[in-house]
């Protein structure tokens, strides 16, 4: 399957963090899953969770074992590991691959939630654009409530520019830090989950309005498409562990 999963997304093509290690992070002895799991972060809780599911099982996630890069296998990474291995949990990890892919993406996703229409890739980053972007006529109020809609939870805005917004720029995660280069790519609004303090007074600066959606909350859209996909070609029940960080 992990084959499978691979040519999806197109693994081996997509740049990205070292620390991603997009792949199968963790195989289980038996080679063998009786169901699929799916969920943003593969943190301690979500690990003991999925691994207490009964039978062998595969996580998918977007942020995977090994984001803070080479860490001791102690504490909680020692609990996690032990608790995939005695639970037979393999562990698959996607994360600009799953961003950016055009039907089971982060971003295709909430887009296509928010209604944005037609889209087109957007903002460059080692020759991949990290991003979609759209021309719309909404007032800025709506796109706030379609948002919060999208993501069930408050959504936080710097109303730093139109009130009708006109080109919307969409990047799931944490890609606040780029608010002034997006503003320079010309769009009025930019979607985004999070970013740093300085981020607010920069959109104000650039002239566009920043929206915060929350880095979790933007980012559930695809590893669930993921594992509802793989579920129907491969007979497999699978299932959501919601560990909201509230970030």
């Amino acid at each position: 399957m992990s084959d499978r999963i691979a040519a999806l997304l197109r693994v081996a093509e997509i740049p990205d963090y070292a620390g991603a290690m997009n792949g199968l992070q963790l195989e289980n002895a038996s080679g063998e899953v009786v169901r699929l799991l799916a969920a943003v972060d593969a943190s301690l809780p979500v690990m003991a969770a999925a691994a207490a599911r009964p039978g062998p099982s595969l996580l998918l996630v977007h942020h995977g074992l090994f984001w803070k890069g080479a860490q001791r296998v102690t504490g909680a990474q020692f609990r996690k590991l032990r608790a995939a291995l005695e639970g037979g949990l393999a562990v698959y990890s996607a994360h600009l691959p799953l961003d950016v892919h055009p039907r089971l993406g982060n971003n295709a996703l909430l887009a296509a939630a928010l209604g944005l229409g037609e889209t087109v890739p957007f903002f460059d980053w080692k020759g991949l654009p990290l991003g979609l972007r759209a021309q719309v006529d909404l007032s800025r109020e709506v796109l706030r409530e379609r948002l919060a809609a999208a993501v069930g939870g408050p959504v936080h805005l710097c109303p730093g520019g139109p009130e009708r917004v006109r080109e919307v720029g969409l990047i799931t995660g944490g890609a606040g830090s780029e608010a002034s280069a997006v503003a320079a790519a010309g769009v009025d609004t930019f979607i985004t989950g999070e970013g740093p303090h300085w981020s607010y007074p920069a959109a104000e600066e650039a002239g566009i309005n920043l929206f915060y959606g929350g880095h979790y909350a933007t980012e559930t859209f695809g590893v669930k498409a993921l594992a509802a996909e793989l579920g129907a070609a491969f007979g497999l029940p699978w299932e959501f562990i919601d560990h909201p960080t509230g970030l």
